[in-house]
């Protein structure tokens, strides 16, 4: 009579390894199952300003969060004039329509207490006679690349003083700014809009901006992403709901802050 093997170390190691190998498959088959329930189920949910509502909630709630935590005294990094560059030319939406610099007039709507106020009209030399700001930031693209550059212009907070729009800004929370041709529009926070660092622009690296640029007037803002950085600005509003952005109805954070 043969007598029985005892299992050795490695026949042991062998079963348990076979026993939770079954257990990771049966887990991560009732893992893939979840998921695509769960997916199906999102996949079914109704859009919300160009997203998904369950996501819309998700990037809404980190741009309330972003927004709670912002501050005048929270600036983007400034860096030596020496390290400017060209930023790439980087989407041409609202830029197509020619456009005479020299007649170009930016048309302002205020908000009152009983609705919008009459549209004030600007030239590019009321935005010049406001305090002269420079300053070099990083220009973030959301695809990924970004670029420092130097950048001239009025603080939007100066043009909202000086011009005594302020009312506006007691009542409206928000900011809708929109090219010419109004292919591209963008919203900010009224506190974003305000912020030290948001800037009306005439000039990129020491010369006047040009027509891929955004001449003769656009926005810039770095502690958000360069989709809110809207060129050629057309007109702006003041309102108390939250306005339409172009990206955001692509299913991009309206927020965009960095």
């Amino acid at each position: 009579m043969s007598t029985p093997q005892r299992p050795t170390p490695d026949d042991a190691v062998e079963q348990e390894a076979s026993r939770r190998s079954r257990r990771a498959f049966l887990t991560a088959g009732l893992a893939s199952l979840a998921a695509l329930g769960g997916w199906r189920w999102l996949a079914t949910r109704p859009t919300d300003d160009g997203a998904l509502w369950p996501l819309r909630s998700v990037l809404d709630a980190n741009g309330k969060i972003s927004r709670e935590f912002l501050s005048n005294a929270d600036l983007a990094p400034v860096f030596p004039r020496s390290r400017a560059k060209a930023p790439r030319v980087n989407g041409k939406l609202g830029l197509k329509s020619p456009l005479d610099a020299a007649a170009w007039q930016l048309q302002v709507q205020g908000l009152g207490p009983n609705g919008p106020t009459p549209v004030r009209t600007f030239s590019l030399a009321d935005i010049r006679a406001l305090p002269r700001v420079e300053m070099t930031t990083e220009l973030k693209c959301i695809e990924g690349w970004s670029v420092v550059v130097h950048w001239v212009g009025a603080r939007f907070s100066d043009f909202v003083t000086h011009y005594q729009l302020a009312s506006a800004t007691d009542l409206a929370p928000y900011v809708h700014l929109v090219t010419p041709d109004q292919q591209y529009y963008v919203g900010l926070d009224m506190q974003s809009a305000l912020h030290p660092q948001t800037l009306l622009c005439y000039e990129m690296n020491g010369q006047p901006l040009t027509s891929e640029h955004g001449a003769p007037l656009r926005l810039v803002t770095p502690l958000k992403y360069g989709i809110k950085h809207i060129k050629r600005i057309g007109s702006i509003a003041f309102t108390a709901q939250r306005p339409a952005d172009y990206w955001a109805q692509r299913g991009y954070d309206w927020y965009s802050g960095l």
